[in-house]
């Protein structure tokens, strides 16, 4: 393995840690009330954040506008994602992560605990040396009471 082989694969290791780290954060701000102006600075201006049935908003703006009312559909979240399949071609990179995440899931003025679980598929951008989201999707497989479990009732809203 020549020199510039070795750099281009050195590259790729630290653009993957860089792109967990996005993801990181964007779990991170969702787990933190979702931070509405933190979520919206990891996409490019035109990015697109799908989440099924919960909306497609493109752009920051309509994103930042989404995430303001988030915490009222989920007041609690802990989003665990896991098995990054992380593709770098470039200056553009692909991913796929699982999502499993127990949640409070607000109804008017009844709570009820739940468990979310969906897989997320990614497209990136890197942008001045900074890796961002241009278009995130997730697609459920369930969100379900925690105490029906996915077995019994797969969706709560059908």
């Amino acid at each position: 393995m020549d020199a510039e082989e070795l750099a281009r694969r050195v590259q790729t290791l630290e653009d993957i840690e860089a792109i967990k780290k996005l993801k990181a954060r964007y779990c991170a701000y969702c787990d933190d009330g979702y931070d509405a102006d933190g979520i919206a600075s990891l996409f490019t201006p035109d990015g697109v954040w799908d989440g099924g049935p919960f909306g497609k908003y493109e752009g920051q703006e309509a994103i930042r506008t989404f995430f303001r009312g988030a915490s009222q559909i989920f007041p609690f979240a802990l989003h665990y994602v896991t098995n990054p399949l992380i593709e770098v071609e470039g200056q553009h990179a692909t991913g796929r992560w699982y999502l499993l995440q127990p949640a409070t899931l607000a109804e008017g003025e009844q709570r009820k605990a739940v468990w979310l679980a969906a897989r997320y598929e990614e497209e990136y951008v890197k942008v001045h040396g900074e890796w961002k989201f241009k278009r995130l999707t997730v697609s459920p497989a369930f969100l379900t009471p925690f105490d029906q479990g996915w077995v019994k009732k797969q969706f709560v809203r059908e």
